[in-house]
């Protein structure tokens, strides 16, 4: 049984289904009933409030997304979820809950964001956390991050839950944490076995590269972030099993 057949061909919305101007934050309450109604895979990103629990939330800072500032991380889960989304009427998700209220009806692509600014080994509380979740939890979802070592550990913790890296071409400005040679380790996917992935996510506009060919050969999986018109969809499918949009609806959706 291929466990991520639920997100090859149908698209998957970047960040819930979500459209701020029409009340419809990133990482919502509002983005998941959007995709619901209208039948879409999700993907989504998780932070880690102070007290240790998973939250749906994509920045390292509240600023961008809310009328609040400072870490996420400084704050609780029950103080999080009484921060309002930008253009939005509801908080912060708490993962477990949102897992609990998508109940199998979309799949869910998950983003573990990294903790320790370097993509490096740090310790397991989030994976811990989040695969906690998750073992309970019964409808279509699959995990990924930029950190390989995360994947590794989601890999020991829930080995029956599919797994994937998300890549790039790996820039030095960029990752200003990450040094040049561990950029170029990771621009190679060098860490694809190690961490026990079964797909990728790569980068749209990189999609013909060598390495993505290679994995594609290998029998890897591949995704694709983040595409913003029809044109760009149709050229990534050329590569990509499925692609994650946002700002379009894809065409006979």
């Amino acid at each position: 049984m291929n466990l991520l057949a639920p997100f090859i061909n149908g698209p998957i919305a970047h960040r819930t289904l979500h459209n701020v101007k029409l009340g419809i934050p990133e990482n919502s309450w509002e983005g998941l009933e959007a995709a619901i109604s209208q039948g879409f895979a999700i993907e989504i990103d998780l932070q880690l409030s102070h007290d240790g629990i998973p939250v749906v939330f994509h920045d390292y800072k509240l600023d961008r997304v809310t009328d609040e500032v400072g870490l996420i991380s400084d704050r609780s889960a029950a103080e999080l979820e009484k921060i309002i989304l930008k253009g939005g009427k509801k908080g912060i998700p708490r993962f477990d809950t949102f897992m609990s209220y998508v109940d199998g009806r979309v799949p869910v692509l998950i983003e573990l964001k990294d903790q320790d600014g370097a993509l490096g080994n740090n310790p397991s509380v989030f994976e811990n956390a989040v695969c906690k979740v998750l073992d309970k939890y019964h409808g279509a979802v699959a995990i990924m991050s930029f950190n390989p070592f995360m994947i590794k550990k989601c890999a020991k913790l829930s080995p029956n839950i599919p797994r994937g890296l998300i890549t790039e071409i790996f820039k030095e400005n960029e990752w200003p944490n990450v040094s040049k040679s561990r950029c170029d380790e990771l621009t190679k996917i060098s860490d694809y076995s190690m961490s026990g992935a079964t797909f990728i996510s790569h980068d749209h506009l990189d999609l013909n590269s060598d390495v993505v060919s290679d994995l594609k050969t290998a029998g890897a999986t591949i995704f694709c972030w983040t595409v913003r018109s029809q044109s760009q969809d149709i050229e990534a499918r050329k590569v990509a099993d499925s692609v994650t949009f946002e700002n379009y609806l894809p065409d006979g959706l």
